[in-house]
């Protein structure tokens, strides 16, 4: 695959996914205090990603060495269910 190629495919998925993530919601509490800098807020966000994705492009890097891709799908993918069934069991 081309570099443009990857790089649109991780930007569109990793985008759509963090809207209305945690992380943004996180974000967005930190906007609404009166007086915090949002250029502050923003460096400082964007930053936590930048190093976020750099662990798991390297921690990635290395388990790819070690475990198929395939198998590194289905252990990611049951990952999400696991959360997905907690967070509806966990539920008030």
């Amino acid at each position: 695959m081309s570099f443009w190629s990857v790089f649109s495919t991780v930007f569109a998925t990793v985008f759509l996914a963090e809207i209305g993530d945690k992380t943004q919601l996180a974000t967005m509490l930190f906007a609404t205090k009166e007086g915090a800098s949002k250029w502050a807020i923003f460096f400082g966000s964007a930053a936590a990603l930048v190093v976020a994705a750099g662990i798991g492009v390297l921690v990635g890097e290395q388990l790819g060495k070690w475990i198929s891709p395939k198998t590194l799908k289905w252990i990611a993918g049951l990952g999400f269910v696991a959360i997905g069934v907690w967070t509806m069991l966990s539920g008030e």
